[in-house]
């Protein structure tokens, strides 16, 4: 892998003491968000608080958040402002040096954040840093046949992009620290400082995404400016994940059109000509059958054009901010379109993942989920 320049590397500096912040974004939650919280609160992990920004639930959730008294910190607003733009209030309202996304229907393992934290700090390189997500149903019981659900982001030549090793089994698959293009926000781990260097506006997060696909698009601008993702199998949790990679049925019309539209947004922001160079046909082809099916098979997602057009001068602008901090070559950049991980160096170069590949993976569910 080409080496990456960024601004972690080069000049001897002192690292900021390590602090966390886990921001998680409720939205009518109320069935997931105790026990959510019951596992992160008793996480044996560097100093972190919790930061939970509600939009406007009407279920019950701000009633089981207040529950938790002073052991977590939380932001009201009076409207759904979508993922993204909750995720900034969270991230905003702290300084911690690392951040971790985290949605109200996963349960960490003991060790996840710890896990996650001590890769990222011996690693100056590392931008973002993801574990082992397993699914889990909605009566939160651990099934007998374990199934992963994501072990980090890949793309393919067509554009597209998806968790790596969905619905595959936890078999001993995935058991090897790799670098991954990226990590699902469902559970991801941001350093500060990659945070600060690739937000627009202060915006880490494009709040014109409202929700789905913001985390491939972090991934991918992480990527253009240098910044790696490392994937720790030990850190492991449960992600319910009522969205189905495939079944857009079973998914509300709103959230479909926001798919849409995010895919062409990203590729707006984010895509190189040398990138596309490579991939045209795959990828022109697969935007074919997206506009092809909006219109015969799915007109509900036809608003999305509109959207892309109103959105357009906005993703332009973050174009060129992206594109003037880009520090990766299109052939560095297009390994990523054609590989699901790259090795890291071995054990006997690098004491922190030969410590992650020693630990045994546990996937056993510790106390405190609420019924």
């Amino acid at each position: 892998m080409a080496e990456r320049k960024n601004p972690a590397r080069g000049a001897r500096r002192v690292k900021p003491a390590i602090s966390v912040c886990v921001s998680i974004v409720t939205y009518n939650s109320r069935r997931f968000i105790g026990p959510c919280l019951d596992t992160l609160l008793l996480q044996n992990a560097p100093p972190f608080e919790v930061v939970v920004v509600d939009n406007a639930s009407t279920d019950g959730t701000r009633e089981v958040l207040a529950s938790f008294g002073g052991r977590i910190r939380a932001i009201y607003n009076d409207r759904n402002t979508g993922f993204a733009a909750a995720q900034n209030q969270a991230i905003a309202s702290s300084r911690s040096s690392w951040v971790l996304t985290l949605n109200p229907d996963v349960l960490l393992l003991q060790g996840f954040i710890a896990d996650l934290v001590r890769a990222g700090h011996a690693n100056d390189g590392v931008g973002s840093v993801c574990g082992r997500l397993l699914n889990i149903g909605a009566d939160l019981k651990p099934p007998p046949d374990p199934r992963i659900d994501s072990t980090g982001i890949y793309f393919t030549p067509a554009m597209r992009h998806f968790d790596r090793g969905w619905h595959e089994r936890d078999d001993g698959r995935f058991q090897r620290v790799e670098y991954v293009f990226g990590a699902c926000a469902a559970a991801a781990l941001y350093r500060r400082e990659m945070i600060d260097d690739i937000s627009a506006a202060g915006e880490f997060f494009d709040p014109d995404f409202f929700a789905y696909r913001e985390d491939a698009d972090v991934a991918w601008r992480a990527q253009l400016c240098g910044w790696s993702c490392l994937y720790i199998p030990t850190a492991a949790a449960y992600h319910v994940r009522t969205l189905v990679p495939g079944n857009r049925r079973s998914v509300c019309a709103r959230l479909n059109m926001h798919s849409v539209k995010n895919r062409f947004l990203m590729r707006i922001k984010n895509m190189t000509w040398g990138l596309y160079g490579r991939y045209w046909l795959p990828a022109t082809i697969r935007d074919m059958v997206v506009v092809i099916g909006c219109v015969l098979y799915e007109p509900t997602s036809l608003p999305a054009f509109w959207h892309i057009a109103k959105s357009l001068r906005r993703a332009l602008q973050q174009r060129r901010r992206i594109m003037s901090r880009r520090r990766i070559d299109d052939g560095s950049l297009a390994r990523w379109f054609s590989s699901q991980s790259l090795p890291v160096p071995s054990a006997a170069e690098n004491p922190t993942i030969r410590a992650a590949e020693s630990k045994p993976a546990s996937a056993t569910m510790t106390g405190g989920a609420r019924a």
